[in-house]
């Protein structure tokens, strides 16, 4: 087997860590950023990210495949089908302690609009508009986004 063709630890680590939480008694949330290929609740979709309880009490047939993560779960009242890629998991962690483990976000995606319709492609640092001479302030922490390294 290639380097190329080794599989990702991503789908591993979020299973392991899903399964500390629950043996421990915490909820698994997942931060995930949110793309036209996540399915998710657009109305509770902040900033591009949305968290998402994965506990088994507020989930019906989660799956954590090695491509995707997917469940249904009811918001507002409203049965949902979720189906979220694991390259878009930005954070794993237990609500209670803040506990578990962030990823890198993925590569931003556009959409295209060409003959064959609308397709998604990386977007390149090339197609950035120029930067602003202004610096932006660093983002506030979201209240209980502290996330502890489990060793």
């Amino acid at each position: 087997m290639s380097a190329g063709d080794v599989t990702s630890t991503k789908p591993y680590l979020l299973r392991a860590l899903y399964e500390w939480c629950t043996d421990n008694g915490f909820t698994p949330y997942l931060a995930v950023q949110v793309d036209a290929s996540v399915r998710v609740p657009r109305e509770h979709v902040k900033n591009g990210e949305i968290v998402l309880n994965v506990s088994f009490g507020a989930t019906s047939g989660l799956k954590i495949d090695n491509d995707v993560i997917s469940f249904k779960a009811r918001f507002g009242g409203v049965a949902r089908d979720i189906m979220v890629p694991v390259s878009h998991v930005t954070a794993i962690y237990a609500r209670e302690n803040g506990q578990g483990m962030a990823f890198p976000p993925p590569e931003p995606v556009e959409e295209v609009d060409d003959a064959a319709g609308a397709q998604l492609r990386p977007v390149d640092a090339g197609d950035a508009p120029p930067p602003d001479d202004t610096p932006e302030p660093p983002p506030a922490p979201r209240p209980g986004s502290h996330l502890k390294r489990v060793k």
